[in-house]
């Protein structure tokens, strides 16, 4: 990538988005662009474009933790997503990856993993931390103690199912009035989330999971 990182800071403590303006903007490789309290206060800066990577807090107004990073994600597919949470938990790691988020990372550990975390995401990497809460935090493991797919948000099973199917990219974009851009988005996410490498592993899954059966 060439010129600095752009970033998003959305957190709904003024005092906490200071203090992460003050450690990004003091690396030559960083710049903060946009700095929001709120879920709408993200969408209206998502607008404005010119951002390569998104630090979200998990505990902002205006709709869920999940929500928030699938409508970052869809809205900007370009966009990678980290998570700095105070939430030392594993449980809210998993669902912040399954909702597609490529990082996530601990507010009491952030002057030491951010850095990191927001250059591994804007070179297309994931910064998966080694244990969240003492436990070991990889994989699609399911959500709630659920099946695979219950980890998967409805927009990812419809492009799955789409996939497995056989369709393309365009007609998958032109079924979900979506761009291709966006599709292609998603279906990359499928395969990191899942672990999968092609289609065939993904209609594989599909079908396992049950989803073709009833679509």
């Amino acid at each position: 990538m060439s010129g600095p990182i752009r970033i998003l800071i959305a957190d709904d403590h003024a005092v906490v988005r200071s203090g992460l303006r003050l450690l990004l903007s003091s690396q030559p490789d960083m710049e903060v662009v946009a700095e929001c309290g709120s879920h709408h206060e993200v969408l209206e800066a998502l607008a404005a474009g010119g951002i390569d990577v998104a630090s979200l807090d998990l505990t902002m107004p205006g709709g869920s933790p999940a929500a928030l990073i699938e409508d970052v994600i869809e809205r900007s597919p370009g966009i990678g997503v980290v998570v700095l949470t105070m939430h030392d938990d594993p449980g809210h790691a998993r669902m912040a990856l399954a909702a597609g988020a490529r990082g996530y990372v601990v507010k009491s550990a952030a002057d030491r993993h951010l850095l990191e975390a927001i250059r591994t995401i804007a070179q297309g990497g994931t910064y998966r931390p080694d244990a969240v809460g003492g436990e070991q935090v990889t994989g699609p493991k399911p959500v709630g103690g659920g099946r695979p797919r219950d980890g998967l948000s409805q927009r990812e099973q419809e492009v799955l199912v789409l996939l497995a199917q056989g369709h393309t990219n365009q007609q998958i974009a032109d079924k979900l009035f979506l761009s291709v851009k966006t599709i292609e988005s998603y279906r990359s996410r499928l395969m990191s989330k899942l672990g999968f490498s092609n289609r065939a592993e993904l209609t594989r899954f599909a079908l396992e999971a049950g989803l073709l059966g009833a679509g």
